[in-house]
């Protein structure tokens, strides 16, 4: 499944490409945040896709109808989408925006792929199947998240979303380096091994992290609460609290201990 999965990503990827080369009109949702031609291209694109793919299986995406938790506490699987994730990156055009298509079953996502066709970067991952990063269409590798004996921490940070409670969170880490990026790509720098540690305390939705959660959990690396237990999904409210991403080998401490 894994592979068609990619294949609607990379499609998604091709539509979003086409704004992307032209000239991008931005809108404004009632809570500010930004939206496009290609986030909704994409979103079609997807949830066509799914359908014609599984059509027993719901679909939940950021652009698509909420459906009320009423209905959808009773899911045994799901998917979950972001058609575009970044869309501040996408607006700026630095390239830094992805898909993300995640498959969740209970609580916990155990599928998911993430495309960012401005770079030419795929990562995708499945429970007990390993995590891989494909580069430019080339064959895919497979990636490991674990912090190397005796280096210090090379922490992610959001590259639209700077916070002092997370410099604050970072002081109490041994950190050698940092680096910036936007959309879900942080999760694929810990997943990969580029980078050690990625905390995120503020706002964020069930579909900005669940495909980064796959991919990371599958490397190695653990995704948590702050302040101790799993980040988990279908939640009656869909946003999620904060959460620490940590490659394996690095401590996770709460936001009290890392004081």
């Amino acid at each position: 499944m894994i592979e068609k999965i990619i294949g609607i990503a990379k499609k998604a990827g091709a539509e979003i490409m086409e704004v992307y080369s032209g000239e991008i009109s931005v809108e404004y949702k009632d809570d500010r945040s930004p939206l496009t031609l290609a986030d909704r291209r994409s979103h079609r694109v997807i949830e066509k896709g799914l359908k014609e793919l599984a059509p027993e299986i719901p679909v939940i995406s950021e652009e698509g109808a909420l459906v009320d938790y009423s209905v959808r506490k009773d899911y045994a699987r799901f998917w979950l989408v972001d058609p575009l994730d970044g869309t501040k990156e996408f607006i700026k055009r630095n390239g830094e925006f992805t898909v993300n298509i995640a498959l969740i079953e209970g609580d916990l996502p155990v599928l998911g792929v993430i495309y960012a066709p401005a770079k030419g970067l795929l990562y995708y991952a499945g429970k007990g199947t390993g995590a891989f990063k494909e580069v430019d269409g080339l064959q895919a590798r497979p990636i490991v998240s674990e912090l190397p004996p005796g280096h210090g921490i090379r922490a992610v940070v959001s590259r639209s979303h700077p916070s002092a409670e997370i410099e604050e969170f970072l002081k109490g880490y041994s950190v050698a380096s940092s680096v910036e990026a936007g959309s879900s790509l942080k999760f694929c720098l810990v997943a990969e091994g580029s980078a050690d540690l990625y905390p995120r305390f503020g706002e964020t939705w069930e579909w900005d992290t669940a495909a980064g959660h796959a991919i990371a959990s599958e490397a190695g690396a653990v995704v948590t609460l702050p302040d101790s237990g799993e980040l988990t999904y279908n939640k009656e409210n869909l946003k999620n609290p904060g959460f620490i991403v940590a490659a394996a080998g690095v401590p996770v401490k709460s936001r009290g201990q890392a004081k």
